[in-house]
């Protein structure tokens, strides 16, 4: 199995204890770095019943997520080279289909931050969301097809749509918790989100939400969800229960 249940190397300045992956049985772990600079853990699962349990003591900021409106859009052609790969279309994010689409709702749209908010806007009023509306193979465009879906499938059309607009876009996981957010609070989940590239930097956008949060703690970024996977078995398994906590 590989396991990404870490916080991301981003945070890990933030620490305020180790944050620890546990597995009961224990079994030996291997940690590595992906190429999306995620942190990872190798491991052989013995058979029958196998527990993953992961805590940490994170400082934050307190702040909201930055809205920062001035931002424009650079051309394809003055992008840093790392960030070409996120304007190609991906296992979950076809942006090769979703091109005409994109263009007929958005070239209007005012250019940069303005562009994106516009994105996160129609993704946000166009799917409904539903936990019993998704599949782990729901891609973007059946996201709009069907317009329901969980936080993922949010994420990945936003990606799609942004791409397809020529701004480099990437997928994001990790805890939000509800911090100044009035009740009632739906139930703890892992998060989904993205990050688009504008001005000189990443910028966090949130299509579920639509609203600047406190309290995101990021755990791997990568194209899609399926570079960011929580497990990833190489040979039958179930996932019998979770439970996730972040306050």
């Amino acid at each position: 199995m590989i396991v990404t249940l870490g916080v991301h190397a981003s945070r890990s300045g933030d620490l305020l204890e180790p944050d620890l992956l546990r597995v009961e049985p224990e079994v030996p772990l291997s940690l590595y770095v992906d190429s999306f600079g995620n942190h990872c853990h190798r491991l052989v699962a013995p058979a029958g019943v196998l527990r993953l349990r992961g805590s940490g003591l994170v400082a934050d900021s307190g702040l909201p997520d930055p809205v920062l409106p001035w931002l424009e859009q650079q051309p394809v052609e003055k992008l840093p080279e790392e960030s070409l790969l996120f304007l190609l279309a991906s296992r979950f994010c076809e942006s090769d289909l979703l091109s005409p689409l994109a263009w007929s709702r958005f070239e209007a749209a005012p250019g940069g931050w303005g562009r994106v908010q516009a994105i996160c806007d129609f993704v946000h009023q166009h799917v409904r969301f539903d936990y019993g509306r998704s599949s782990p193979t729901k891609s973007a465009l059946q996201t709009f097809e069907s317009r329901e879906g969980v936080c993922r499938d949010f994420a990945h059309l936003a990606i799609a749509l942004c791409r397809c607009m020529n701004i480099p876009a990437r997928y994001c996981t990790g805890y939000l918790s509800d911090i100044e957010v009035p009740p009632p609070h739906t139930a703890m989940d892992f998060h989904a989100w993205f990050e688009a590239y504008l001005g000189d930097g990443w910028h966090v956008f949130d299509p579920r939400n639509n609203t600047p949060r406190i309290g995101r703690i990021l755990m791997a970024r990568g194209r899609d969800a399926a570079d960011v996977a929580l497990t990833t078995s190489f040979g039958p398994s179930e996932l019998v229960s979770f439970q996730v906590w972040t306050a």
